[in-house]
């Protein structure tokens, strides 16, 4: 069976192992899947997937029950598990045009650059009809989130795990989790602080279970703090947790060792606060340094490559302060391909992360966090621009030079392995460059994450692959841009933007952007660029079939390239306004175009533009109702190609030429045009 983490943890479960003492809500679960729907009794056929619901606050092991149901049900769905994370561990709600667009790259989908949502949704859908596939939507954070994703088709399951009800979508019946009986609770103490100290005192580990109120997290990181405390006991836990304040007792703050209470603790998370506040307080330094640094990690990832920048420590101690915190309940696993390069990759728990964030804040000065921040950003653009170089090397001996001279830690075993990394995170470097630009990073360090993302994406997929992707960065460009009043760079996303909607067939979309750009790069008094986006309206109402208009932005245009003495592109425009004259009938000004743009092709001796001018002029003296000279101008056209050694091209002259001589009544001259034009075909070799 397939499966695919889409922005999401994968199947971390609280426990390693599989799941403790859910066993009765696990069988709800499953009947309910074959229950009969609301639509089935009142007569009609389901119209859309079955929805089951996993409700819980923070830390009730949600997700972790959610991932056994999908382990236990994967076999009757052969189309595969997709994993969607719909809220960052932070809060905030994953944008729904990326959480949509991860998914339908996983089902090898595609949609459009700039597609709208409902248009994602949609793609998403129509990539779901006729599979029997499972989505688990973790962390919901409003019904709006699941309804967009549920598939048009009765053979899908959708498994949404989230903290309240699914107002709004039909026959949903919830499975709300609290706290686990004290059996369980007790065998999954033992999991993490080992059997034999649970076993010499059964009476402190059930009083150690109430005090954690059942939470599978917080007996999680009791467990951790025990596990990381051979010669503690599991009394001395219960001590621990005793003598901490309340989530509502600012005196914590009294204690160094302790994480800074968190604003909005209620009695429902008091017992996680005060096992976290235990374990953080027993933390080696090093580690709750890094700890607490990991609230800056973006989705609350962290690799060693994160950890090492983030801490400002060596690659192998980061690993080893990774791999401990995981052992104390700290950070989960994060599913990922195999043989993905990098090493172990963890993630935050989302129920963590306010407790985390506040000792931040607490512990650390601004001044800290912004250099931890920045170090980190730096190794996600220096890993960008080693992923780049990778698909690079080949044919660009720069790429293949910086690359010799990175850090053998920096570097990637092969392209595909740095293609692969790249995919698998996206997600990830996605959210850094949206926290980067919303964080209100400094202009520089923003834009040049978001360069590298950018240059990698179309280094590994092409530029016509990688739009998709490339649309919503753009906009955080145009976004960074105008936080910090760049008026350039205002210009260059924009333009950036509308070549995308253009490409896309969203043709007046474009042309409003263009518009937007010229005026950034006039007031930016860029002359450069203002004269290219006034050949791409041209070019946009060219597309639109408005040929005034695009004479009209083609002149100016060329007015402004005739004032900087650029003949290359002055010859480019000589011919575009030779096209749209020529197709809106104005004969005179497309002749006078054509024979310009001939003109500048002979002063920059180009005999290959030169023959397709003067080919151009030729067709346009036939049409115009000048057959006679547009023989004499085709001669010239063909002796053109002919120094230029494009056969090609001669024989395209010859053909169109044959075509004149049709039409004037000389079929045996425009025969011997045929066949001159056939044998230079023959005599040139073809295309690969």
């Amino acid at each position: 069976m397939t499966e695919q983490a889409v922005g999401a943890d994968g199947p971390a479960g609280v426990t390693a192992g599989g799941i403790i003492g859910r066993d009765r809500e696990l069988k709800a679960l499953r009947a309910d899947i074959g229950r009969t729907g609301l639509d089935t009794l009142s007569g009609r056929k389901a119209a859309r997937s079955r929805v089951l619901l996993v409700a819980g606050r923070p830390g009730s092991g949600r997700t972790a029950l959610a991932e056994e149901l999908a382990r236990a049900v994967a076999a009757d769905y052969p189309g595969g598990l997709y994993r969607v994370r719909l809220t960052e561990p932070d809060g905030r709600p994953v944008p729904p045009e990326d959480a949509a667009r991860d998914l339908l790259g996983a089902l090898g989908g595609s949609a459009p650059a700039g597609a709208a949502e409902d248009e994602l949704t949609g793609a998403v859908r129509a990539a779901l009809a006729g599979r029997r596939c499972l989505l688990l939507l973790d962390d919901a954070a409003d019904p709006a989130q699941v309804h967009e994703l549920i598939p048009d088709t009765p053979g899908c399951l959708v498994v949404a795990v989230s903290e309240g009800p699914l107002t709004g979508i039909p026959d949903v019946r919830p499975c709300t989790l609290g706290g686990l009986g004290t059996t369980a609770a007790v065998a999954l103490l033992a999991r993490y602080a080992g059997r034999t100290r649970v076993t010499v005192d059964p009476q402190a580990a059930q009083t150690l279970v109430e005090e954690c109120g059942g939470r599978p997290a917080a007996l999680l990181v009791a467990g951790g703090w025990l596990a990381g405390r051979p010669t503690a006991s599991v009394a001395d836990a219960v001590l621990g947790m005793r003598g901490l304040p309340s989530g509502a007792d600012r005196s914590a703050r009294a204690d160094p060792g302790a994480a800074a209470p968190v604003s909005g603790d209620g009695p429902s998370i008091r017992p996680l606060a005060r096992a976290f506040r235990l374990a953080y307080g027993g933390l080696p330094p090093a580690a709750a340094v890094l700890l607490r640094l990991l609230a800056l990690a973006p989705a609350g990832f962290a690799d060693a490559q994160i950890a090492s920048a983030l801490a400002g420590c060596p690659l192998s101690v980061a690993r080893s302060l990774l791999a401990d915190l995981a052992a104390r309940g700290m950070l989960r696993p994060a599913a990922e391909p195999p043989g993905l390069p990098g090493g172990p990759a963890y993630r935050l728990p989302g129920c963590l992360f306010p407790l985390v964030d506040a000792a931040l804040r607490e512990r650390e000065k601004p001044a800290v966090i912004g250099t931890a921040r920045a170090r980190m950003l730096e190794r996600l653009v220096r890993q960008l621009r080693s992923c780049r170089a990778e698909a690079e090397r080949d044919e660009e001996p720069a790429a293949r030079a910086w690359l010799e001279k990175l850090p053998r830690e920096l570097r990637f075993p092969s392209p595909a392995a740095a293609g692969r990394w790249l995919d698998a995170r996206l997600p990830v470097l996605r959210t850094a460059v949206r926290l980067a630009v919303e964080e209100g990073e400094p202009a520089t360090q923003a834009r040049r994450l978001l360069s590298a993302l950018a240059r990698a994406l179309i280094a590994h997929r092409g530029e016509e692959a990688a739009a998709p992707e490339l649309y919503p960065l753009h906009q955080l460009a145009l976004e960074a841009a105008e936080r910090h009043r760049l008026v350039p760079e205002q210009a260059a996303a924009h333009v950036n933007l509308a070549d995308l909607d253009a490409a896309a067939g969203r043709v007046r979309d474009a042309a409003a952007r263009y518009r937007s750009a010229l005026e950034a790069a006039r007031e930016a008094g860029d002359r450069a660029l203002a004269g290219r986006v006034m050949e791409s309206l041209g070019a946009a109402y060219e597309e639109l079939e408005d040929w005034q208009r695009a004479a009209d932005w083609y002149g100016r245009a060329l007015t402004l390239r005739l004032s900087r003495g650029e003949l290359a592109a002055e010859v480019r425009l000589y011919g575009r306004l030779g096209t749209v004259h020529g197709r809106a009938g104005d004969w005179e000004e497309s002749l006078r175009d054509w024979r310009a743009a001939a003109a500048g092709c002979r002063r920059m001796r180009d005999d290959a533009g030169h023959a397709r001018a003067l080919g151009e002029l030729a067709w346009t003296q036939e049409r115009a109702g000048w057959p006679e000279e547009s023989l004499r101008t085709g001669a010239e056209a063909l002796a053109a190609a002919r120094r230029a050694g494009d056969r090609r091209l001669a024989a395209g002259i010859q053909l169109r030429t044959a075509d004149t001589l049709d039409r004037l009544g000389d079929p045996v001259a425009a025969g011997v045009q045929r066949a001159a034009a056939q044998r230079l075909l023959s005599e040139t070799p073809r295309l690969a």
